[in-house]
Protein backbone atom coordinates (compact mmCIF):
# COMPACT_ATOMS: atom_id res chain seq x y z
CA UNK A 1 0.00 0.00 0.00
CA UNK A 2 3.02 2.81 0.75
CA UNK A 3 4.58 1.84 -2.80
CA UNK A 4 1.44 2.59 -4.50
CA UNK A 5 0.74 5.74 -2.52
CA UNK A 6 4.22 7.19 -3.56
CA UNK A 7 3.70 6.67 -7.51
CA UNK A 8 0.37 8.58 -7.06
CA UNK A 9 2.27 11.03 -5.04
CA UNK A 10 4.64 11.63 -7.22
CA UNK A 11 2.77 11.41 -10.60
CA UNK A 12 0.26 14.00 -8.68
CA UNK A 13 2.91 16.36 -8.10
CA UNK A 14 4.03 16.42 -11.72
CA UNK A 15 0.20 16.82 -12.82
CA UNK A 16 -0.17 19.51 -10.76
CA UNK A 17 2.89 21.53 -11.71
CA UNK A 18 2.33 20.93 -14.96
CA UNK A 19 -1.49 22.29 -14.80
CA UNK A 20 0.22 25.21 -13.40
CA UNK A 21 2.67 25.80 -16.13
CA UNK A 22 0.05 25.76 -18.58
CA UNK A 23 -2.17 27.77 -16.73
CA UNK A 24 0.42 30.17 -17.03
CA UNK A 25 1.47 29.56 -20.26
CA UNK A 26 -2.06 30.15 -21.13
CA UNK A 27 -3.52 33.55 -21.59
CA UNK A 28 -6.84 34.02 -19.73
CA UNK A 29 -8.94 37.16 -20.32
CA UNK A 30 -11.59 38.46 -18.27
CA UNK A 31 -14.94 37.47 -19.46
CA UNK A 32 -13.40 34.76 -22.06
CA UNK A 33 -13.58 30.76 -22.60
CA UNK A 34 -11.42 29.36 -19.59
CA UNK A 35 -9.26 27.86 -21.88
CA UNK A 36 -6.12 27.07 -19.29
CA UNK A 37 -8.60 24.82 -17.19
CA UNK A 38 -9.98 23.34 -20.85
CA UNK A 39 -6.81 22.56 -21.74
CA UNK A 40 -5.39 21.12 -18.72
CA UNK A 41 -8.47 18.79 -18.41
CA UNK A 42 -8.21 17.52 -21.89
CA UNK A 43 -4.79 16.51 -21.94
CA UNK A 44 -5.39 14.76 -18.66
CA UNK A 45 -7.87 13.11 -20.44
CA UNK A 46 -6.37 11.94 -22.88
CA UNK A 47 -3.44 10.37 -20.65
CA UNK A 48 -5.52 9.04 -18.66
CA UNK A 49 -7.35 7.29 -21.73
CA UNK A 50 -3.83 5.93 -23.03
CA UNK A 51 -2.62 4.68 -19.84
CA UNK A 52 -5.69 2.48 -18.91
CA UNK A 53 -5.74 1.32 -22.34
CA UNK A 54 -1.86 0.64 -21.90
CA UNK A 55 -2.68 -0.89 -18.67
CA UNK A 56 -5.68 -3.19 -19.99
CA UNK A 57 -3.37 -4.77 -22.49
CA UNK A 58 -0.71 -5.56 -20.38
CA UNK A 59 1.88 -3.08 -21.69
CA UNK A 60 2.56 -0.84 -18.50
CA UNK A 61 2.54 -2.50 -14.84
CA UNK A 62 0.16 -1.48 -12.06
CA UNK A 63 2.41 0.82 -10.65
CA UNK A 64 2.73 3.01 -14.06
CA UNK A 65 -1.52 3.13 -14.23
CA UNK A 66 -1.16 4.71 -10.77
CA UNK A 67 1.66 7.00 -11.77
CA UNK A 68 0.03 8.31 -14.96
CA UNK A 69 -3.96 7.37 -14.44
CA UNK A 70 -4.56 8.37 -11.02
CA UNK A 71 -1.61 10.63 -10.14
CA UNK A 72 -0.21 12.85 -12.84
CA UNK A 73 -4.08 12.77 -14.62
CA UNK A 74 -5.29 13.49 -11.09
CA UNK A 75 -3.11 16.12 -10.58
CA UNK A 76 -3.94 18.23 -13.99
CA UNK A 77 -7.09 17.56 -13.64
CA UNK A 78 -9.83 18.24 -10.88
CA UNK A 79 -13.38 18.46 -11.08
CA UNK A 80 -13.12 21.65 -8.88
CA UNK A 81 -11.09 23.74 -11.07
CA UNK A 82 -13.44 22.77 -14.06
CA UNK A 83 -16.96 23.60 -11.61
CA UNK A 84 -15.00 26.81 -10.72
CA UNK A 85 -14.68 27.62 -14.70
CA UNK A 86 -18.43 26.73 -14.91
CA UNK A 87 -19.20 29.05 -11.87
CA UNK A 88 -16.79 32.10 -12.99
CA UNK A 89 -18.47 32.17 -16.08
CA UNK A 90 -22.23 32.17 -14.88
CA UNK A 91 -22.03 34.78 -12.61
CA UNK A 92 -20.62 37.25 -15.33
CA UNK A 93 -23.35 39.42 -17.00
CA UNK A 94 -23.90 38.00 -20.23
CA UNK A 95 -21.53 35.14 -19.82
CA UNK A 96 -24.49 32.35 -19.28
CA UNK A 97 -23.97 31.05 -22.64
CA UNK A 98 -20.18 30.94 -22.11
CA UNK A 99 -20.68 28.69 -19.36
CA UNK A 100 -23.30 26.47 -21.01
CA UNK A 101 -20.44 26.35 -23.75
CA UNK A 102 -17.36 25.37 -21.65
CA UNK A 103 -19.65 23.00 -19.88
CA UNK A 104 -20.44 20.87 -22.64
CA UNK A 105 -17.59 21.54 -24.92
CA UNK A 106 -15.16 20.35 -22.22
CA UNK A 107 -17.28 17.29 -21.39
CA UNK A 108 -17.51 16.19 -25.32
CA UNK A 109 -13.84 16.88 -25.85
CA UNK A 110 -13.00 15.43 -23.04
CA UNK A 111 -14.77 12.54 -23.97
CA UNK A 112 -13.17 12.37 -27.17
CA UNK A 113 -9.57 12.73 -25.60
CA UNK A 114 -10.34 9.76 -23.80
CA UNK A 115 -10.83 7.72 -27.00
CA UNK A 116 -8.27 9.71 -28.85
CA UNK A 117 -6.04 8.05 -25.23
CA UNK A 118 -7.29 4.88 -25.87
CA UNK A 119 -6.19 4.54 -29.35
CA UNK A 120 -3.23 5.98 -29.00
CA UNK A 121 -2.77 2.87 -26.53
CA UNK A 122 -3.66 0.53 -28.90
CA UNK A 123 -1.48 2.11 -31.62
CA UNK A 124 2.12 2.05 -28.71
CA UNK A 125 0.96 -1.67 -28.45
CA UNK A 126 1.72 -2.56 -31.54
CA UNK A 127 4.58 -0.45 -32.27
Amino acid sequence: MGAQAVFVFIGGGFGALTREFLMLLIPQHSGAFPLDIFTANVVASFCLGAAFELHRLNQVSDEYLLLIGTGFAGGMSTFSSFVYGITSEAASPGQAGLAVLYCLSSLIVGYAAIWLGIASGKRLRRA
